[in-house]
């Protein structure tokens, strides 16, 4: 018996990777956060898998539906939204099953990032502009962020930021990154990356936490802020370059 992590995607049923459908296709117990994964991927599952929403279950409550199985011989599938290697808390589960010895993978998938560069039709790389994107979080009551981490540190780089679960945050958001990015630097928030109720709002950093919490946008967003969000007048890459030497082998 076998878990696998599979990244759901960001929103769309069809952003599932081949290799996460068929998965999906040959276990016989499914779990899934039925909050964030779009119902119509269980339609995947074989028609006699067990299938269990996790909205409603703790960590250790997670646990036991994934010993259970092993128990009884059965594959896993546990379909998180987005990709496992970001935000998705699957660590500690990893971490669970290690300890008891059960073997599991890991499936990507395409991460909410990704799929708001696609709906906002801007690569987060520029030649020139910028080179580099930091994914991070705020910090929050329920957990915090480690030292060096806070917004007011990764700012000073300068580069393209992306924040994942910080939608209810945009003040503090936009009072951190002023100082670095000035009031002018072009910013965006992508709900519901790929889903039919996606929503995209563009402006600059002095202006879009207005913008959103008057689209009344809380949560299932990212926020990004940076250059190459606006980059218009920029080098040509030197992948097509003419002047790049090419080599028939």
């Amino acid at each position: 018996m076998t878990v696998y992590f599979i990244g759901a995607g960001p929103g769309a049923a069809d952003l599932i990777t081949v290799r996460g459908a068929r998965t999906l296709a040959a276990c016989r117990v499914c779990l899934y956060a039925g909050s964030l994964v779009p119902r119509e991927l269980l339609a995947e599952c074989p028609p006699d898998a067990r299938l269990v929403d996790t909205a409603q279950l703790d960590l250790d409550q997670i646990t036991a539906e994934l010993l259970r199985a092993h128990e009884e011989g059965h594959d896993v599938a546990r379909l998180h939204s987005g990709d496992p290697a970001v935000f998705s808390a699957v660590a500690e589960q990893m971490r669970r099953l290690d300890a008891a010895g059960v073997p599991y993978e890991v499936v990507p998938g395409v991460p909410a990032f990704a799929a708001a560069a696609a709906s906002l039709k801007r690569e987060l790389t520029v030649p020139t502009v910028g080179q580099t994107v930091i994914l991070t979080r705020v910090a929050n009551r329920a957990t915090a962020m480690p030292e060096g981490e806070d917004l007011a540190t990764l700012g000073r780089s300068g580069a393209l930021i992306v924040l994942h679960l910080a939608a209810k945050y945009v003040d503090r958001v936009v009072e951190e990154l002023l100082p670095h990015y000035g009031a002018g630097c072009p910013a965006a928030v992508v709900a519901y990356a790929s889903r039919p109720d996606e929503l995209i709002i563009r402006g600059t950093l002095d202006e879009i936490a207005a913008k959103t919490k008057e689209a009344g946008v809380l949560r299932t967003a990212v926020i990004m802020v940076g250059r190459t969000l606006g980059a218009e007048q920029f080098r040509d890459s030197h992948l097509y370059s003419p002047e790049r030497e090419r080599h028939v082998c």
